[in-house]
């Protein structure tokens, strides 16, 4: 019988052994025709496989994207390198694909598979169809590209969102199904709290994740605002923008310039580990031998965050 290598436990966490998805693992056993080998029949009594789902061929014009599709962005260069490869070896893993119902079949994996394949004048396409519910659409769809990592932080952080609020999951269910920390999925969806020009800029490689989190521990709008053009101009670094961001909340709780000067700088340099560490504004009063550490969470879930990066 044809091998089966383990999935990751993202998908593992997620799909039954006959599901599928993009990758070689589960199309390994969907596409390729089984193998017999003679062999002693074993004494034991195990059930039977369930038979390979072979692959439609349809026109590609029948395909259509799937909504629930997180990745919104394909890269231009990629998609045509992809399709001079179809062009030569043709499409080795089948789209994976739902029936919609209108003679159409909604893209389930496979999409720039797709993409590519209309790019190399291919009429048909090589599809598996399954039946998904809506919900099952989208978590195949997060999942396949989060295990790729194919989306970029802010696809990815809406792709949990549209997932938590489509499914009902909390945080900590979703962690378990994307096979991620629960404070991975936390601070991903901390990014849809900055402003739409911000995650713009996140979507298009301008600033890092990084750099928006130093953002997100900028409470004032004035001054988060004049980080973030100094982060565009492309000479702040991340160590850089989170000194800037401590700076900006120490003086704004102190109402006055920060006293940098009369304070040793380890407690400086501390004061910007927190913060990258915690993803939050962080203001440390004191000295090398006594103070107060004060650190900001701004709903319940930000603070279980806080709690498991503290205490877990």
């Amino acid at each position: 019988m044809a091998r089966r290598i383990g999935l990751g436990r993202g998908l593992d966490a997620l799909l039954d052994n006959n599901d599928d998805s993009e990758f070689t693992t589960i199309l390994e056993s969907e596409y390729q025709p089984e193998i017999e080998e003679e062999q002693e029949t074993p004494q034991q009594e195990t059930p039977a496989p369930a038979a390979p789902q072979p692959a439609d061929h349809l026109h590609v014009d029948k395909l259509v994207p799937n909504p629930g599709q997180p990745r919104k962005n394909f890269d231009e260069t990629e998609l045509q390198e992809l399709a001079d490869s179809i062009k030569t070896y043709g499409i080795i893993q089948p789209v994976i694909a739902a029936d919609a119902g209108d003679g159409t079949y909604i893209i389930i994996a496979g999409e720039r598979r797709t993409r590519a394949a209309r790019l190399a004048g291919l009429e048909t396409v090589p599809v598996i169809i399954r039946d998904y519910t809506d919900q099952k659409r989208l978590e195949v769809s997060l999942i396949e590209n989060i295990q790729r990592t194919d989306l970029n932080p802010i696809e990815e952080a809406a792709a949990y969102k549209n997932l938590m609020d489509f499914s009902g999951f909390s945080q900590d269910e979703l962690a378990v199904r994307v096979g991620k920390n629960r404070s991975t999925v936390a601070n991903a969806l901390r990014l849809l709290k900055l402003p739409v020009e911000m995650q713009k800029s996140i979507e298009e490689g301008k600033i890092t994740s990084g750099h928006a989190r130093s953002l997100l521990s900028v409470t004032d709008e004035n001054a988060r605002e004049k980080l973030y053009r100094e982060i565009l101009s492309g000479d702040v670094s991340v160590r850089e923008a989170e000194k800037r961001a401590s700076e900006s909340s120490e003086k704004k709780s102190s109402g006055k310039p920060s006293a940098k000067s009369s304070r040793p700088p380890e407690v400086d340099a501390m004061t910007e580990k927190f913060i990258n560490k915690l993803g939050t504004k962080v203001v440390i009063e004191g000295d090398l031998n006594k103070g107060r550490i004060h650190i900001d969470y701004y709903s319940m879930e930000d603070l279980e965050r806080l709690y498991e990066i503290l205490c877990g």
